[in-house]
């Protein structure tokens, strides 16, 4: 069993890291002005990025209820709501410029202008990513209990 919860630790920070340098790599790669190979590969990197959303919530979701310190150690910590709350917000933000790479996967123009909002909300999840370690650090030291 010890062995089960560290592996599902090791695959949650993994995820984790190859989310957060997905959304870095989404973040220096848009520009007001993209090309059509720029959406090719920004919609790689959004699949990459969702799909270690998808992985740090489902190692998430099993260490609060199957790892080693009990569930009740997560779910009335406050600390704890609190991070799982940034990372909704920060997954909810993500659908906008998901659905904008999308809608102009098939665009045939040289160039494709981009709308401020989606580099704003692109800049705003990384920001508030940077939150969420710290939060994670503080209910692992039993803040909030």
């Amino acid at each position: 069993m010890i062995m089960l919860d560290i592996l599902i630790r090791y695959v949650h920070l993994g995820a984790v890291l190859v989310l957060a340098v997905t959304l870095i790599i989404e973040n220096m790669a848009i520009a007001p002005q993209i090309t059509k190979e720029d959406v090719r590969n920004l919609i790689k990197v959004d699949a990459a990025y969702g799909l270690s959303a998808v992985v740090v919530l489902a190692c998430g979701v099993l260490l609060w209820f199957t790892g080693a310190k009990p569930s009740d150690f997560y779910t009335n910590n406050p600390v704890f709501h609190a991070k799982l709350s940034l990372f909704v917000v920060v997954g909810l933000l993500s659908i906008y410029p998901t659905v904008f790479l999308m809608r102009n996967r098939k665009n045939e123009a040289e160039t494709l202008a981009v709308p401020v909002g989606v580099i704003r909300v692109l800049r705003l999840e990384l920001v508030l990513l940077l939150f969420i370690p710290v939060l994670a650090f503080l209910m692992a030291r039993g803040v909030g209990l």
